[in-house]
């Protein structure tokens, strides 16, 4: 026990370890990964409520994959699941976990290489490519019969708020493209505003709800007066100093508004309060004003339009004022009113409409939406491309078993059954097809035993064996790179677990016991 760390539990503490914990662990992951596995499409993660530890890290693999990259987060747990189970021979042999890693970690490398070498770097000009990979995409999810306006849209939108600043691309989706959802209509009605719509109205109904041109200024400082950031108390003695302290309020709000309309604009938003006094002074000047804007709806006007946002009214300039949008109106669409600030000439923010008829199918449309402008994404920022259906993993997998032959030692064994665990993607895709899997698996294998056939793998609606390049199936490298990754290392992780201490709630009582405990 010296220097090692004490643990004191309480009398309802269970400790496993050894041999038992890592077969738990195994099989809880094997049992997620057949849950999983006939959902081989949309996320379906969301669905289950696991209890197991080990269980627990395989959901969350799949929630990293889908924030990281946005798509494979199937692929990522049937992987995974199946890496742990190939291990579980090796531990019944005996064989130490920390040999069965350090080959796997071989074997991931060699698996990155592999990829890279197969993948075709792809033109991020040519329209019809990028739709066809963004297709691929959609195909498995719900938004498949409407994908060819999906595609559109995630293009659109991704390409829009591209930007390139010092030889880096920057494409962020979350910020700068936005999905606003308005039930009603029908899905074909979705488009990709080429500027911003906020969900607000004018403040004052005698202004101007339709603008050619605006100049637009944006705040984030009220248009109101001032109250003092501590209390304070004003003793007045006299009549006239009352009157005295209303005109100074007065003035204080005349003045903000002469600073703004020294700069004749057409439209004012900000993200605070206008009082009625201004509201009564940029009428007067005929400016439009808008208020109480959302920051993040403030940051995405000003990347339509070119403007910047100020903080004091009186550090207003010239070049704050956007030019860049066309046209602005106020459109009431179902029982609310909308404005658009659209028609921008170089917009570097975007709003997507969706319309559909129920706020699920919205909510359903908006997660396909978001994959498919996260493959595009992908695609920009790393423009390789490696065939879909299966056909990567068979190669790789082909590949795999070649080098193995060259290792020596007991490290062979795992390093191999790496290369099986791969084949489990195109083999739950034949599955999911209802085909027979043995017969299609193996007239697979030796189709990648020949040359010149990396691009075959399994046609996912038949299940029968097909050109993925005829098939115009394509998968982003940086999802499959990730995919690879991530399902290893989390083989390794459950692999390396060989104590679990673990405490049940007091009845009663919130306070968890004891905890979880790894020991290498």
């Amino acid at each position: 026990m010296m220097g090692g760390p004490v643990l004191v539990l309480s009398q309802n503490v269970k400790r496993e370890s050894g041999r038992k914990v890592q077969t738990g662990n195994i099989n809880a992951a094997k049992t997620i990964a057949d849950v999983i596995r006939t959902c081989l499409g949309p996320r379906a993660m969301m669905k289950i409520q696991v209890q197991h530890p080990a269980a627990k890290s395989m959901i969350e693999i799949s929630r990293t994959q889908d924030e990281e990259v946005g798509d494979g987060t199937t692929s990522v747990i049937i992987l995974a699941g199946e890496m742990l189970a190939v291990a579980e021979q090796f531990l019944e042999q005996q064989m130490h976990p920390t040999v069965v890693i350090s080959a796997y970690r071989q074997a991931l490398e060699d698996m990155l290489n592999l990829l890279k070498e197969t993948s075709t770097p792809v033109d991020v000009t040519d329209r019809d490519m990028m739709l066809k990979i963004i297709h691929s995409a959609i195909n498995t999810k719900a938004l498949s019969r409407w994908s060819d306006l999906a595609c559109n849209i995630a293009l659109d939108a991704v390409r829009t708020v591209e930007l390139e600043e010092n030889g880096r691309k920057e494409i962020d989706i979350k910020k700068y493209a936005k999905v606003e959802k308005i039930p009603g209509g029908i899905i074909e009605d979705s488009c990709v505003l080429k500027g911003v719509m906020v969900n607000k109205d004018v403040t004052h109904p005698r202004m101007r709800r339709l603008i050619k041109n605006p100049r637009i200024v944006l705040l984030d400082c009220s248009l109101e007066y001032k109250k003092g950031e501590s209390q304070t108390d004003i003793e007045i003695t006299r009549e006239e100093d009352f009157a005295k302290i209303l005109q100074m309020e007065e003035e204080y709000i005349q003045q903000i508004c002469e600073d703004i309309i020294r700069l004749k604009p057409d439209l004012i938003f900000t993200e605070k309060g206008i009082s009625d006094l201004a509201q009564h002074y940029l009428m007067k000047a005929n400016i439009t004003a808008i208020r109480r804007v959302k920051k993040t709806d403030n940051n995405r006007i000003a990347r339509a339009c070119g403007a910047r946002i100020a903080s004091r009214t009186d550090e207003l300039k010239e070049e704050d004022v956007g030019t860049g949008a066309g046209l602005f109106e106020v459109k009431k669409i179902g029982d609310e009113y909308f404005t658009f600030i659209t028609e921008c000439k170089d917009p570097k923010a975007c709003t997507i409409l969706l319309r559909g008829a129920s706020k699920e199918i919205l909510a359903e449309v908006e997660r396909n939406l978001q994959d498919a402008m996260q493959v595009c994404r992908n695609v920009l920022l790393d423009p390789h491309l490696l065939p879909g259906g299966g056909a990567v993993e068979m190669a790789v997998s082909h590949r795999l078993t070649e080098h193995s032959r060259a290792l020596t030692g007991v490290e062979q064994w795992p390093y191999r059954a790496v290369a099986q665990a791969l084949e489990v993607i195109p083999r739950t895709l034949i599955q999911n097809c209802g085909a027979s899997t043995i017969r299609v698996l193996t007239s697979l294998r030796a189709k990648h035993s020949q040359k010149d056939n990396l691009s075959w793998g399994v046609n996912g609606e038949t299940g029968t064996l097909a050109d993925m390049t005829e098939l115009g199936i394509w998968e982003p490298l940086a999802v499959k790179a990730q995919t690879y990754k991530t399902a290893v290392e989390t083989a390794i992780l459950l692999l390396r677990i060989d104590d679990i201490v673990s405490g049940h709630k007091k009845k009663g009582g919130d306070d968890k016991t004891g905890g979880e405990q790894g020991a290498e």
